[in-house]
């Protein structure tokens, strides 16, 4: 049997092109879709560039793309990113937590307060719902004699700005 004599020059063409090939593949990087689980490090400013949140220099945020676990506005802007890609989106409010709604805000007699409470403004409060699900109630005013309590998110009828790293999809 005869066999194949390659040069010294056609090895070293064979190894870049292999190389290439192998290298062109890391290039189409998956791209984050429903359904996965991704990681993300995320800084949430409001549009006057307050800082509210970021997960910088913690733990990335860890979430199912598309499964609701996220205001959808975050949700949306993950999807198609490659891990490592960054990008800043502006999010509506209805697409955030929506805007602030009237019904949310209450008007309370002090003694429906627990005893030895002194509200004041910007107090938070946990109380149940009629459906038995907890919520958080911020004091937004005091009398001599009620207090209002506000049930929307602090962060209601806010457009919001979120930059967003990709750190892995699982």
């Amino acid at each position: 049997m005869r066999g194949i004599l390659l040069k010294k020059s056609h090895i070293i063409l064979l190894g870049m092109l292999i190389l290439g090939v192998i290298l062109m593949s890391g290039c189409s990087a998956k791209a984050a879709e429903k359904g996965n689980t991704v990681q993300v490090e995320y800084t949430g400013k409001l549009t006057d560039g307050t800082v509210f949140d970021s997960s910088v220099g913690q733990d990335p945020l860890e979430f199912t793309v598309g499964a609701g676990q996220m205001i959808a506005g975050f949700d949306r802007a993950v999807l198609g990113m490659k891990v490592g890609e960054s990008k800043t989106v502006t999010i509506p409010a209805a697409d955030a937590y929506g805007p602030s709604r009237a019904d949310l805000i209450t008007i309370i007699n002090l003694t429906e307060l627990p005893e030895g409470l002194t509200p004041t403004v910007g107090q938070q409060l946990q109380g149940v719902r009629q459906d038995g699900s907890i919520a958080t109630y911020t004091i937004t005013a005091v009398t001599n004699t009620t207090a209002t309590v506000d049930a929307n998110s602090p962060l209601a009828g806010k457009d919001l700005v979120f930059e967003i790293k990709l750190i892995s999809i699982k």
